[in-house]
């Protein structure tokens, strides 16, 4: 693995400037590295990150890989990771004009990871050489601690997908705010709600006062805003200063809690574990928003890759060689999902609606098919609107707010089902469904969203630790609970309880599908009955599992 010469650098650096002018921010500085397949292979277990700590599934990982390699050999297209400054791989034998076109793809991916808020809370650190130091700790304890140092890795890792995220990103936006915005929100979301107790009318009132010395007094408005409460309110002041002087709140995740928490972690000879375990929580919390935004990342490269490298000139006696790259990239599939496709078919979608003015209520009020397609207020507000969505979205709200029966019916999407036909003995794909919430609940349903787990106290003074897994509508994975719940009791020290839903009653037969033509499967439907889910707890005591009904 190596540097990129100087003059395909070079390349780069002229890429950024083109980039730049066409609305994209990032930092200065990114390190471009050569590699080879091979070299791919021993980095992609560790998530392309080559100091991250070392641990046995990453060999393993590297073997399987190995053995696809002998038989399937590939070119990668391009990888970019979060880092200060940003890092990039490529292959050694790329052409000038496919690297331009990359390079463009990758400032796309800088770009977004430099300006989305859910990536905020890893902006003010270089991973790389925090996970260095991580690893280098964690192979210090491994000469001392030997294989305890893999289990406690592995058992912290179990459960690393309950990391609070969400609760990070918000104690990260509070500590941004500036002394105004802090004492603004202090007044409307406590003083005038629990201090004063004010009714609804008086609140609504306030509101409108605000933008009215906002409107009145540009950048005096808020001073003046604030000097009217204080003469009316004197005890304001002081209680906003101590409300300063409060850390802020917020739930602990699982991880934290066992931190704070366990005897057994926090017993002298134990303390080394909580090191381990805070690295493996840090890791995850600093991919979490990669896993969030994987749609709107990868179509926001690829729809800047094709705006870019379509306007520039070297891409002159290349058109063909582009054609057939790009297609292979971003083409729809007929069933499964492409999220560069989708993606980049998106924020085409919403720059094309929002230049039209088709976001706006004069729109939305026609009800007219043939008035609705010659609609087009030529707003131009197209680009401002993508650079919003690329800022402040991830991919759950993208699709729920985004993804319109409009659009599926462009691009002739739908859901697909999949049968067994018992005369031919093959399994067959048929359209289930072109509707849009059917469409949408696909998506949905393929991305990540881990479980929601909390933890209750528990009044039995036993000091077992009792979970609860809020119900979304999906169960545990079954085969994960018993080896999960004996890692958080090795972490705890005492018995675990998890209170979760299973299945009370399952559905009935399924209908013959090749005699009943594309008649819907799902429970729920016409004559199958619907799902009953009960509450049980599962108990964890001296690595024995057992399950109990509430």
């Amino acid at each position: 693995m190596e540097l990129i010469d100087q003059h395909t650098k070079k390349i780069m650096e002229d890429c950024k400037e083109r980039a730049r002018t066409a609305g994209l921010r990032f930092q200065d500085e990114s390190l471009e590295y050569i590699v080879t397949n091979r070299d791919l292979l021993e980095i992609s277990p560790k998530v392309m990150i080559p100091t991250l700590y070392d641990y046995w599934v990453h060999d393993v990982e590297v073997l399987r890989e190995k053995g696809k390699y002998e038989l399937y050999q590939g070119n990668p297209y391009e990888t970019v990771i979060n880092t200060r400054p940003a890092i990039s791989f490529y292959n050694d034998n790329n052409p000038d004009w496919l690297n331009v076109m990359i390079f463009y793809h990758v400032l796309g991916h800088i770009d977004f990871f430099q300006n989305n808020i859910y990536f905020q809370h890893t902006w003010d650190y270089d991973f790389t050489g925090q996970a260095l130091s991580d690893k280098r700790v964690i192979a210090r304890l491994r000469s001392e601690k030997n294989k305890w140092v893999d289990y406690v890795i592995e058992f912290a890792r179990g459960i690393d997908n309950l990391v609070g995220f969400h609760d990070t990103l918000s104690r990260k936006n509070h500590v941004n705010l500036d002394r105004q915005s802090k004492k603004l929100n202090f007044y409307f979301d406590i003083f005038l709600q629990s201090v004063i107790k004010a009714r609804i009318n008086v609140y609504v009132q306030e509101i409108e006062r605000y933008n009215r010395c906002i409107d009145e007094n540009g950048a005096l408005g808020q001073d003046i805003f604030f000097s009217e409460i204080e003469k009316k309110h004197p005890e304001f002041a002081t209680l906003f200063q101590k409300s300063l002087l409060k850390k802020p709140g917020g739930r602990k995740d699982l991880i934290q809690f066992l931190l704070e928490h366990s005897d057994f972690l926090n017993k002298e000879e134990n303390r080394w574990m909580k090191t381990v375990i805070q690295v493996v929580r840090k890791t995850s919390l600093f991919f979490q928003p990669q896993i969030r935004t994987k749609i709107m990342n990868e179509g926001w490269a690829s729809y800047w890759h094709e705006q870019l490298f379509l306007k520039d000139e070297r891409i002159k006696g290349h058109e063909v060689e582009f054609a057939r790259v790009n297609a292979a990239v971003t083409s729809l599939p007929r069933v499964g999902l492409n999220p560069y496709a989708l993606g980049m078919r998106l924020f085409f979608e919403i720059e094309e609606m929002a230049d039209k003015g088709r976001y706006d209520y004069e729109f939305q009020r026609l009800l007219d098919t043939e008035a609705r397609k010659k609609f087009n207020a030529d707003t131009k507000q197209g680009r401002a609107l993508i650079f919003a969505v690329r800022e402040n979205y991830c991919d759950s709200m993208f699709i729920s707010t985004f993804l319109n029966q409009e659009f599926i019916n462009r691009y002739n999407l739908f859901v697909a089902g999949k049968r067994l036909n018992k005369r031919k003995m093959v399994w067959e794909y048929y359209i289930k469904s072109r509707n849009v919430l059917d469409y949408q609940k696909m998506i949905q349903d393929s991305l990540y969203h881990p479980p929601h787990i909390t933890v209750k106290n528990n009044g039995s003074g036993k000091g077992e630790l009792y979970l609860v897994h809020h119900f979304e509508g999906k169960p545990l994975v079954n085969e994960f609970i018993a080896n999960t719940m004996m890692g958080i009791e090795y972490l705890w020290g005492k018995p675990v309880k998890l209170e979760t839903s299973v299945v009370a009653s399952q559905p009935g037969p399924q209908p013959d599908a090749s005699a009943a033509g594309i008649s819907s499967l799902m429970p729920g439907a016409k004559g199958m009955p619907e799902i009953v889910w009960r509450r049980v707890v599962y108990t964890m005591d001296n690595r024995k599992l057992s399950k109990s009904e509430i």
